[in-house]
């Protein structure tokens, strides 16, 4: 499976908290794009896809949500809920989520441009890709 947890420092005092994420440093990857997912519906779900080439780290900077990961044979599920965990996202990961919390607030560090051909959308073609690697 192509995906782990990372935890990141956390710098605090009595102002509060600050985590700083870096390409190539924290960050496994130089990060091209960042994105956000928020206003979520707990009975709503997202992803339903995979990448040919992109990495991803997923942060839950606010609520929790639940990720089913799959590579074409084994399917794990993992929750988001921590600030200071990003979930990384390898290439050729088919993604699910769902269980959002109400309100629950999502940023994503993405190693490449948006490109809509990199997509695969269809998890019969996602199994064909993979299973002829």
């Amino acid at each position: 499976m192509n995906y782990k947890l990372l935890d990141f420092k956390i710098f605090g005092d009595e102002r509060g908290k600050l985590i700083s994420l870096e390409g190539n440093m924290n960050v496994p990857f130089e990060i091209k794009r960042v994105y956000w997912i928020f206003d979520t519906i707990p009975e709503q779900e997202r992803g339903k896809h995979a990448h040919k080439d992109l990495e991803q780290i997923i942060v839950a900077i606010d609520g929790a949500c639940q990720f089913v990961l799959d590579d074409g044979t084994n399917r794990e599920k993992i929750w988001l809920n921590r600030p200071d965990v990003g979930l990384y996202i390898g290439k050729n990961m088919w993604r699910e989520m769902r269980h959002f919390s109400y309100g629950c607030k999502l940023m994503v560090l993405a190693s490449t441009h948006y490109d809509e051909s990199e997509y695969i959308r269809n998890y019969q073609d996602f199994l064909k890709l993979v299973n002829k690697n």
